[in-house]
């Protein structure tokens, strides 16, 4: 399995037991839908290597208390913490209306209301207080801050992310 094929659950954070128990910080709104799994992917020296789960329980809302089959000791924990954690994507929960996952609108057209088409979305950087979408507009990078207000329709039919941004914003960009 290819990192870019799956998604980033967690990271496995401390040990839990002398039995090989491990506790996994998830990043989630939504901890319970990862509680009943029957194996995730460990990233280990730059490989996602499968691992099948024995037991696991949510511990403390965003941490998951899991048993690996085959790690019974101390040992076998420490060798694999710190560790992220991934599933692949189709495990992903289906999502409705105008919400969407970040990988899911590369490629796809921005439309303004008032300015008309800005271009296509490259990436989008959630490394920064604010999620940005960043645009390609004929080799001129445009950044939309990624707002529920902004966003007024998104067609994944159609690829195509209608936005309603303040005034000026993209202009600030073609300048």
């Amino acid at each position: 399995m290819l990192k870019k094929d799956c998604f980033y659950v967690g990271k496995i954070v401390k040990k839990y037991s002398f039995k090989g128990e491990l506790l996994i910080k998830l990043d989630t709104d939504e901890p319970e839908i990862y509680e009943d799994m029957e194996s995730v992917f460990v990233e280990l020296r730059n490989n996602l290597v499968p691992f099948f789960i024995e037991s696991s329980q949510l511990h403390k809302s965003e941490l998951l208390r899991i048993k690996f089959e085959d790690v019974d000791t101390e040992q076998d924990a420490d060798a694999l913490l710190k560790s992220d954690i991934y599933l692949p994507l189709e495990f992903l929960p289906k999502l409705e209306g105008n919400k969407f996952y970040f990988h899911e609108i590369i490629g796809f057209t921005v439309e303004d209301v008032n300015f008309g088409t800005v271009g296509i979305v490259k990436s989008v950087n959630d490394s920064t207080a604010q999620a940005l979408f960043e645009i390609d507009c004929d080799g001129i990078e445009i950044l939309i801050p990624l707002n529920d207000a902004f966003i007024k329709k998104v067609n994944k039919e159609q690829k195509l992310i209608v936005v309603d941004t303040p005034e000026g914003l993209i202009d600030l960009y073609l300048q």
